[in-house]
């Protein structure tokens, strides 16, 4: 698969992406985010859960996600008996979502600069914690109203090893390490890939005191 070009300037520095073996549609840059905003975006994660607790949803077939989650922004991400849905309250308490905070927006921008999506503004922002034994079976990202807004995801913490497959579930996926700082976005021919999360790698985070592996998936959901 050719490079994505919109991309080319703004991560010229980058040696290590794997553009050219990803589906069109996903760009993969390492090292984007620096370690002090990295820092930066942890506490923020850290206050965001102070407000709105982590937890293990239900799926609607009953099983528990091995990933806690928790959401900043308009809506918030949630599932259960009920399906998967948007909804503008946390469930346990009924108390809104926290505001995404000017931190994340500030990096959005950056990332987003450059790319066909340059004023891409989320309004919701899940933030998966994976601790140990966590993963995320393949999935699309399928719930957002406008599926021309893209989904952009940064790491922050452990090592990962991320799975991006085609657009059915049982088409062979790909694999690679993404890392604490490393940004991917999926969008135009890669906004409705199936893709997951296949294993953590314990211990690898570093950044002071996260134990684990944050995921800020930034989405345009209403």
């Amino acid at each position: 698969m050719p490079a994505l070009p919109f991309m080319a300037d703004l991560f010229a520095h980058d040696s290590q992406s794997t553009e050219g073996f990803l589906p069109a549609g996903v760009s993969y840059r390492p090292g984007l985010v620096d370690a002090a905003t990295q820092t930066v975006l942890a506490r923020a994660v850290a206050d965001i859960a102070a407000r709105a607790p982590f937890r293990h949803p239900r799926t609607p077939g009953r099983g528990a996600f091995s990933a806690a989650i928790t959401n900043c922004g308009t809506v918030g991400w949630w599932s259960d008996q009920r399906g998967y849905r948007y909804v503008p309250a946390q469930p346990e308490s009924a108390l809104p979502w926290p505001e995404i905070p000017q931190a994340f927006r500030d990096t959005v921008a950056r990332v987003m600069a450059g790319t066909p999506w340059p004023r891409f503004a989320p309004d919701a922002c899940l933030i998966n914690f994976y601790g140990p034994g966590a993963k995320m079976g393949l999935h699309q990202d399928r719930d957002e109203r406008d599926f021309a807004q893209p989904i952009v995801t940064v790491s922050l913490g452990d090592t990962a090893d991320f799975m991006v497959g085609g657009g059915v579930r049982s088409d062979k996926t790909q694999a690679f390490q993404f890392r604490s700082g490393d940004v991917l976005i999926m969008g135009g021919e890669g906004r409705m890939l199936f893709h997951g999360v296949r294993r953590v790698h314990e211990g690898t985070s570093p950044i002071t005191g996260l134990q684990g592996r944050y995921s800020l998936t930034f989405r345009k959901a209403l």
